[in-house]
């Protein structure tokens, strides 16, 4: 049976606290999130399938491109339009969250792509 959000939060960081204190960590000290919380409330009022969700996507993101403007640069190239400014702009005002989905998809589309590229190749 699978664990609880609460179950998780104990296993992986020891309690609730120390999530939210390693995800503000993340906010603090890079630029992965766009600040857009309630100062006045905090983290500590989120529940734990938030933060575990957050801290995942955060972790992700961190691993594999170093920043979110790393991430961002990385959805233009593959979509060819690295010198479009108000493309870029708009990317910038997304969620960490969904600039990840939006990669995860453009990466779909170019693997896509090329396989319909492969097979309407004639073969000699």
């Amino acid at each position: 049976m699978a664990k609880s959000p609460l179950q998780q939060v104990t296993d992986r960081f020891g309690s609730k606290e120390a999530l939210v204190k390693e995800l503000q960590g993340l906010v603090e000290k890079t630029d992965l999130f766009v600040k857009k919380f309630n100062e006045a409330k905090g983290l500590e009022r989120v529940s734990n399938l938030k933060l575990l969700r957050l801290h995942r996507i955060a972790k992700a993101v961190q691993e594999r491109f170093g920043s979110r403007a790393k991430l961002i640069d990385s959805i233009l190239e593959i979509e060819k339009r690295t010198k479009d400014a108000d493309y870029r702009k708009r990317f910038e005002k997304y969620t960490l969250g969904r600039l990840l989905d939006l990669h995860e998809a453009a990466e779909r589309r170019v693997r896509k792509a090329e396989q319909k590229a492969r097979a309407a190749k004639p073969q000699t």
